[in-house]
C-alpha cells in the first residue's frame, strides 16, 4: 500500500517526497528498524563504509550519529541494499510498503527471524515487482558482535546481498536461491538455543527452591565449557529481556517442526515457558517472578 507502512498493526505515516535524495556515489544500505540491532547495524555498517540510511518512526536515534530519515521514501531513495530489522510480526507489512518505493536495482534483505512461509510471501511479492530478495538469518545475538555477527542468506537476491556485504567484512554464507531455506535454518537452530535457554531457566529454578541453587549453576556452567558462567548470564539475562520476540519465535520453530513431522515436546515445553516468563518474569537470577513452576 503506497504512502503507509505497518509495524505490528500500526501504521506507520509517510510524507511523500518528490525529490529523491542524493548523495555520494558508493554503497547505500537503508536499515528499517532502529531497535537494538538495528541501530547496532546502522551504526557498524556506516563504520564499515556503507552510505547508511535509516527510518523508523517510534523512536529516534539521531543523537548516535544515525542519518534517520523522516520519511520512508527519503530512506529508500538510492539505496543498494534495504536491511528488515522490524521484527517478524511487522516484517510482511513493512515490506509491502517498502518494496514499492525500493530501487529496482536494490537488494531487500529480510534479516527478521520470521517463518520460511512468510520470507517465501515477501520474496513473491519482490519478484512481481523485479526486486531481488534475499532471506537472512543472524545466527547470533547482535549485540555480542556487532555486523560480525554470523548470517546465512537464500533467495535471488542471496549472491548480491553476499557481495555486498562480505567486501565490508560482514561474515555472510550463500545457502541457495529458495526463500525461506535461511529462515528454516534458523528455525531448526531456535529449537536447540531457546530450548537450552529454557532448561537452564527450569533447573536452577528447581536448584532455588531445593537449596542448592548456588551448586546446579556451577554444575551448569562448568558443563557449558570455558565461558560456561557467562553463557549462563547470557542465558538468563536474554530470556528476560527478549521473552514476547522469543516466543514468536520459538512458535515459528514449533510450527516448522510440525509441518516437516517432527516430534516436538521439548519445543512445546520452551513455548510454554517463554509465555510464562512474558506475563510474570524470570523466576530465577534475580529478576522479577515468583518460585512457581509454569
Amino acid at each position: 500500500m503506497r504512502g503507509s507502512l505497518h509495524l505490528a498493526g500500526i501504521r506507520w505515516s509517510i510524507r511523500e517526497h518528490s525529490e529523491p535524495f542524493e548523495g555520494p556515489s558508493m554503497t547505500t544500505a537503508t536499515v528499517l528498524g532502529l531497535g537494538e540491532a538495528g541501530r547496532i547495524y546502522a551504526a557498524g555498517l556506516a563504520a564499515a563504509g556503507f552510505r547508511v540510511l535509516a527510518y523508523d518512526p517510534y523512536t529516534d536515534a539521531r543523537a548516535e550519529g544515525i542519518d534517520q530519515r523522516s520519511t520512508l521514501r527519503e530512506a529508500l531513495a538510492g539505496s543498494d541494499v534495504v536491511i528488515s530489522l522490524v521484527g517478524a510480526a511487522a516484517a510482511e507489512a513493512v515490506a509491502a510498503d517498502a518494496l514499492e518505493l525500493a530501487p529496482p536495482s536494490a537488494v531487500y534483505a529480510d534479516f527478521n527471524t520470521a517463518s520460511p512461509l512468510a520470507k517465501k510471501a515477501m520474496a513473491a511479492a519482490a519478484q512481481v515487482l523485479g526486486i531481488r530478495f534475499a532471506d537472512v538469518a543472524v545466527l547470533a545475538p547482535v549485540p555480542r558482535s556487532g555486523i560480525h555477527t554470523p548470517l546465512l542468506a537464500s533467495g535471488d537476491g542471496a549472491e548480491a546481498a553476499v557481495e555486498l556485504f562480505s567486501r565490508r567484512g560482514v561474515p555472510i554464507e550463500p545457502i541457495g536461491a529458495e526463500a525461506g531455506d535461511a529462515a528454516a535454518r534458523k528455525l531448526v537452530r531456535s529449537i536447540f538455543m531457546k530450548g537450552l535457554a529454557a532448561l537452564v531457566i527450569e533447573t536452577a529454578q528447581v536448584g532455588d527452591i531445593a537449596g542448592v541453587g548456588e551448586w546446579i549453576r556451577k554444575q551448569m556452567a562448568a558443563e557449558l565449557g570455558p565461558d560456561g558462567d557467562a553463557m549462563l548470564e547470557r542465558l538468563f539475562s536474554g530470556t528476560a529481556a527478549h521473552a514476547p520476540r522469543r516466543r514468536h519465535e520459538v512458535q515459528d520453530a514449533l510450527d516448522y517442526a510440525r509441518e516437516v513431522g517432527a516430534r516436538s515436546s521439548m519445543t512445546e515445553g520452551t513455548l510454554d515457558w517463554l509465555a510464562w516468563i512474558e506475563a510474570n518474569g524470570l523466576p530465577v537470577g534475580g529478576q522479577e517472578g515468583t518460585n512457581d513452576a509454569p
